[in-house]
């Protein structure tokens, strides 16, 4: 039995850790940090946790936990381990995006590992450090590393993917209000989200650079969108492509014939299918010359604390579904 520590515990996909390992048999979790909630119980804030844990929030931090994962905002998970000092031991779980790229890897003693399983498990078995990835890039990424290791990423990506109202984060603002998001519909950050760094790092990862790949980010054009559902991404991807709809799908089964939580479907998509899971579910048609690929998970999940505990599973050698045998429903 392992102890583990969630550090910004009020927000969304803390609330989903909390979910996930009150009912993991490998673990307890030693506290909940919030500065904000200090001494409130954690299921008055998550309010669904009722009867399933009495714990309360903290504002102290032990420094000697087994694992550790940090739900804070972008950009203040390094801010937070410059004053918090964990043991060497510590295993570091970031769902922020600090540590995601090349370039952010090394943060002082440690090394952060990408941690998409279907991309870098065997790395991320001997971890110590994970950097977990994003919601939309774990969406687009599953949609297009096969092509990428068959070096079939010959042309522009088009990327139009749309996000529930939980992608922004438990603090409102003046575009998740519910009189604003409520029957509405509307892009942000056109071409230049954050995520597409990532997906390129990935995707160069797999694909000879001496055959013309994607290699950067220029080559993926990508429209985010805000839906007025609650959770989940739909992604529709689509690319020219020599490859007819048969071979497009062999060459997606071969890829993920061994992943847990990533699945092909001969039929086409809904969010319902994966909102609560941390499942991907892929589906695959051809138009003409444009190979056109559609993927579908739960942001909250398979795009963060889902993806979180996988990681922690395969770091510890675990069934890589302890935790996480959660089940859709399509009503």
């Amino acid at each position: 039995m392992i102890q583990v520590g969630i550090i910004g515990g009020a927000g969304y996909t803390a609330g989903e850790l909390i979910r996930l390992l009150v009912h993991h048999k490998n673990v307890t979790i030693d506290f909940v940090y919030s500065t904000s909630n200090a001494g409130n119980k954690i299921a008055d804030v998550h309010q669904d946790l009722l009867g399933e844990t009495e714990g309360a929030f903290t504002a102290t931090v032990n420094l000697n936990v087994d694992v550790v994962f940090l739900c804070l905002g972008h950009g203040n998970t390094t801010a937070f381990l410059n004053k918090h000092h964990f043991l060497a031991v510590t295993k570091i779980i970031d769902l922020s995006n600090d540590f995601r790229l090349s370039k952010d890897h090394v943060f002082g003693k440690r090394t952060f590992i990408y941690g998409l399983p279907e991309l870098q498990q065997e790395a991320i078995c001997t971890a110590s450090n994970i950097a977990n990835p994003g919601c939309f890039a774990t969406a687009i990424q599953l949609g297009l590393l096969p092509l990428a290791k068959a070096q079939k990423l010959e042309t522009t990506i088009h990327v139009n993917a749309t996000t529930g109202v939980t992608g922004a984060g438990v603090s409102p603002t003046s575009t998740t209000h519910f009189s604003w998001r409520a029957a509405n519909f509307s892009v942000y950050k056109a071409f230049n989200h954050q995520h597409l760094e990532e997906i390129s790092e990935s995707l160069q990862q797999l694909q000879d650079k001496q055959k013309d790949p994607v290699n950067k980010t220029d080559d993926i054009l990508f429209i985010p969108n805000r839906g007025s559902f609650s959770r989940g991404i739909f992604a529709s991807i689509y690319l020219e492509s020599s490859l007819t709809e048969t071979a497009a799908y062999d060459l997606f089964e071969a890829f993920y014939k061994d992943a847990v939580y990533t699945h092909i479907s001969k039929k086409e998509l809904h969010l319902k299918q994966v909102v609560n899971t941390n499942n991907c579910f892929i589906h695959i048609e051809k138009h003409g010359k444009q190979l056109f690929i559609t993927t579908v998970l739960d942001n909250l999940l398979k795009g963060a604390s889902g993806q979180a505990v996988q990681n922690m599973n395969l770091m510890y050698g675990w069934d890589q579904r302890e935790g996480l045998r959660l089940k859709a429903s399509s009503f």
